[in-house]
């Protein structure tokens, strides 16, 4: 019997994991905060939370209540639940020990809270996870030749505090408040352009692109914190395909799955 996969976490990342996963037929319950704060909103399956249901690359994820998440999963969608601290492990009429599979893809970058119970396999994504110290595999989740791999010993690479690529992309807020956006993801950007205002005070896209990512309005922000993503290339697929990043990572995802399945038989 195939697992139930419970992913931590809805952004980016956690939802390339979430398709590719979703596509070779195991059923995924997401569990996210009452507020996510994806930046790359259109391929988050976190934003269900704020609509309802999310649809990325003809994949239907949907906000469910504990009571509904199993019908929805058997009816081929993902199912999304507003749990931040996993409570849904501590209930043995929907999980197992013995047949839960947990992915932490919240990347916290810090070292996790233990889990409230033993479950078949504990994936965690980037720092902070050390295995087999507080979970069973790592998956490495910084750009570089080790991006994707698995490691069932020892820890992915530690935090370098930087974005991947040009610095620059990264819209931060310059005050705490909510965002009042100027421009929608996926619209152009011009160097010098305000892209919304946090408190009054402006956000500036830093060179010509494609704004990628913007934080949901409905998030209080706080001064520093990544709000937003501009993007040089001039693609629109940049906004309705999850990342080759998200890809990559993934593919080691699968490949814990699998290994602990084939170990299984």
């Amino acid at each position: 019997m195939k697992p139930l996969i419970i992913i931590r976490g809805g952004g980016d990342l956690a939802t390339g994991i979430a398709l590719r996963l979703h596509r070779v037929g195991f059923q995924i319950t997401i569990l996210e905060l009452d507020k996510p704060l994806a930046v790359r909103r259109t391929v988050s399956f976190s934003e269900a939370v704020y609509e309802g249901e999310q649809t990325v690359e003809g994949v239907v994820a949907r906000l469910v209540s504990a009571d509904q998440f199993q019908v929805t999963m058997e009816a081929g969608e993902i199912a999304v639940l507003i749990d931040p601290y996993a409570n849904i492990l501590k209930n043995q009429f929907l999980t197992s020990p013995q047949s839960t599979f947990v992915i932490d893809a919240r990347l916290l970058k810090t070292e996790p809270e233990p889990l409230y119970t033993e479950v078949a396999l504990h994936i965690g994504l980037g720092p902070g996870f050390s295995a087999p110290a507080n979970c069973h595999a790592v998956i490495e989740t910084r750009r570089s030749h080790t991006l994707g791999r698995v490691y069932w010993q020892g820890a992915a690479q530690a935090d370098s505090k930087q974005p991947d690529g040009d610095a620059r992309r990264v819209l931060r807020a310059p005050a705490n408040g909510n965002i009042e956006a100027l421009k929608q993801i996926g619209d152009s950007c011009k160097a010098g352009e305000k892209i919304c205002l946090v408190n009054n005070q402006p956000v500036i896209s830093p060179f010509d692109g494609i704004l990628r990512g913007l934080i949901h309005p409905k998030v209080d922000v706080l001064e520093g914190m990544k709000i937003g993503d501009v993007d040089s290339r001039n693609d629109p697929d940049l906004i309705r395909l999850v990342s080759d990043k998200s890809l990559a990572v993934a593919g080691g995802v699968l490949e814990a799955v699998f290994s602990k399945l084939k170990d299984s038989d």
